[in-house]
């Protein structure tokens, strides 16, 4: 069994959509046996710019185009975390022990019907917004701390 400090961090990105609320978009994971609602996120490509993957990413996973979604800020670093040891080896064929993410903060600029879950490759089965408190209880455990890190960077335009 490979020792999970030795294996690299898989670089993302994440997307946290508000409204004109200062609501936050919150998906509920479509592969999850339990409730795990979350923000879009994923993998930055080979040669992908940060800020292109997030576009992408949020394309993606909600069907929000980049000109519905008007750029604030981005985390001030990178965060990471690792996945708990019993999805170590599970998930991305075992070659990450978890995930370096850049976060991006963007104001969703359209109306709430122009958001379809419904993609090409879904992967949320709902989708709601949320206060900052209600996100950090709604996500997972293992990665709370992150979420915690990317709210208290974006707290100032949050409801």
């Amino acid at each position: 069994m490979t020792d999970p400090a030795t294996l690299p961090y898989r670089p993302c990105v994440g997307v946290m959509l508000i409204n004109a609320d200062g609501r936050i978009f919150a998906g509920q994971r479509m592969d999850s046996p339990v409730a795990a609602w979350q923000m879009p996120q994923g993998g930055i490509d080979d040669g992908e710019k940060p800020r292109d993957a997030a576009l992408r990413e949020l394309w993606e996973e909600t069907g929000v185009t980049g000109n519905l979604a008007l750029p604030l800020a981005k985390s001030p670093g990178w965060v990471t975390y690792d996945l708990p040891p019993e999805l170590v080896g599970k998930i991305w064929g075992g070659k990450y022990r978890g995930q370096r993410q850049r976060w991006f903060l963007y104001r969703f600029t359209g109306r709430d019907s122009q958001i379809d879950i419904a993609t090409e490759h879904p992967e949320f089965s709902e989708w709601r917004w949320v206060t900052a408190d209600e996100m950090l209880k709604a996500i997972v455990p293992f990665k709370r701390a992150v979420y915690d890190e990317v709210v208290t960077a974006f707290r100032n335009w949050l409801a």
